[in-house]
């Protein structure tokens, strides 16, 4: 028998649960749909790394006996056209869990025998729940319940030697785009980057995770979104890592880097539970802030150029690699809602449009917790002075001058906010778009405005 393997977003072979399962059956055909809805949404860094890590994977196929099948067209058109062309009796494919892609499924599975395979996180979204059932809200206790969940030793399925294929499978070929630098896709440099990572930096991670100018991250975002490395290798060599720690500080470090890995996680199920999310805010006590929406300020924030230095160092970043520091992605986030008052959609769609490792939860789930609209435990008023967490996490201005050369010869004492000393650098904002304290004080009445209309709504019903 052959069954279709319709790789979507685990370009891998190792921990490759959908595989494991597809050839369980006989023959298995390795396809990959060009759906041009999903193309013409995907900005074109983040294609160019799909297309390259494709190409990646149709070399490791080849070298096991496969070939990788590429057609383009509507999903449920091509598998039922392939299923009639090769006699296949199923298709297996991983369980995806944002809002689209459970529609997508849904609506194929009533024209194919579509099987769903976990394998995009560690557990279900169904499986780490309260004792009642219901989906956990808060980090800390959905942190909680994962880990007790978690086994000491997590087993990862091995790459098969040999793929047994149907031969004369017509492909299309993949579109041709020039290469990125700084991230070479394929699952041989997302494992190389997980070896270098627990080898140099898992053990220093507590204390350097959050420098914007050092290699203190695992930089495994892109491979993890597109499944070029699994969320479950990588929770494997947090567990290994805190297991070989040879010290206190070590295991600390390696226990961060793993809750770093349950957020990833946490907003999957936070999406699958509620889908609302997508597209409004979570807590619903909060979606009719009257945001400013200055489409100047927006513009000046997206290319870099707000006058406050580390917020434009991390748009700069974002604009030049298609990638930011995790602490920078939170600064440039809480700036442009906190104090220009714009709309997280705004910014979150940004992102979505230039990240490499653009996720649908993960960014959703981070501009909430910025934004103090999402799951967050802590209320809105989370302010960053993004002064202030430039001098902490670029204490000596490293991160800034490479993004910003306007200001390289500044000295450290001024380089994240030249202007409270009255310094002029040419081509760079004398003043930042708004002052700090006015813009905090206007954002939060504009918070708690919205919050008193949705009492009088809930109170009038």
């Amino acid at each position: 028998m052959t069954s279709i393997w319709w790789i979507r977003r685990d370009l891998r072979l190792h921990d490759q649960p959908t595989l494991h399962a597809a050839s369980a059956n006989g023959d298995v055909l390795p396809l990959f749909i060009l759906d041009p809805f999903l193309l013409n949404k995907t900005p074109a860094r983040r294609q160019t790394f799909l297309f390259e890590g494709l190409r990646r994977l149709a070399a490791d196929l080849m070298k096991r006996g496969a070939t990788l099948v590429i057609r383009r067209g509507n999903p449920g058109e091509v598998l039922t056209q392939l299923l009639a062309e090769t006699n296949a009796t199923a298709v297996y494919a991983e369980e995806d869990y944002t809002p689209y892609a459970r529609r997508r499924d849904r609506e194929i599975a009533r024209a194919v025998d579509l099987r769903l395979i976990h394998g995009q996180s560690v557990f279900h979204p169904r499986a780490v729940c309260k004792a009642d059932g219901t989906p956990y809200v808060v980090f800390a206790a959905y942190a909680r319940s994962w880990r007790s969940l978690l086994p000491e030793h997590l087993p990862l399925l091995p790459a098969p030697v040999k793929i047994d294929m149907p031969p004369g499978i017509a492909s299309d070929p993949l579109p041709e785009l020039p290469p990125l630098n700084g991230f070479p896709a394929g699952e041989a440099e997302g494992q190389a980057r997980l070896t270098r990572f627990c080898e140099s930096h898992i053990g220093s991670y507590a204390d350097q995770r959050d420098r914007m100018a050092l290699e203190g991250t695992s930089t495994l975002s892109p491979y993890l979104r597109f499944g070029m490395l699994s969320l479950r290798t990588a929770v494997a060599a947090a567990i290994e890592a805190g297991q070989l720690a040879t010290s206190a500080f070590a295991r600390q470090s390696a226990e961060k880097w793993l809750s770093e890995l349950t957020w990833r996680e946490f907003y999957i199920q936070v999406m699958f539970h509620f889908p609302h999310v997508k597209t409004g805010a979570f807590q619903k006590q909060l979606s009719s802030i009257h945001w400013r929406n200055d489409r100047t300020e927006f513009q000046a924030w997206k290319e870099g150029c707000t006058g406050v230095p580390v917020v434009d160092a991390a748009m700069r970043q974002l604009k030049q690699t298609g990638w930011m520091h995790n602490r920078a992605r939170m600064i440039a986030a809480s700036y442009l809602v906190k104090e220009l008052l714009i709309d997280w959609r705004w910014g979150e769609r940004w992102f979505m449009d230039n990240l490499i490792d653009g996720d649908p939860a993960a960014n959703n789930g981070g501009w909430q917790w910025t934004a103090g609209t999402g799951t967050d435990a802590v209320p809105y008023f989370r302010i960053f002075n993004p002064v202030l967490q430039g001098r902490k996490f670029d204490p000596h201005g490293e991160y800034v001058r490479r993004w910003v050369p306007e200001l390289a010869l500044l000295p450290d004492k001024l380089i994240h906010a030249p202007w409270e000393q009255g310094v002029v650098v040419p081509g760079y904002p004398a003043h930042p778009l708004v002052d700090h304290k006015q813009a905090i004080e206007r954002t939060r009445r504009a918070y708690e405005t919205a919050k008193r209309y949705y009492s009088s709504m809930e109170s009038h019903e």
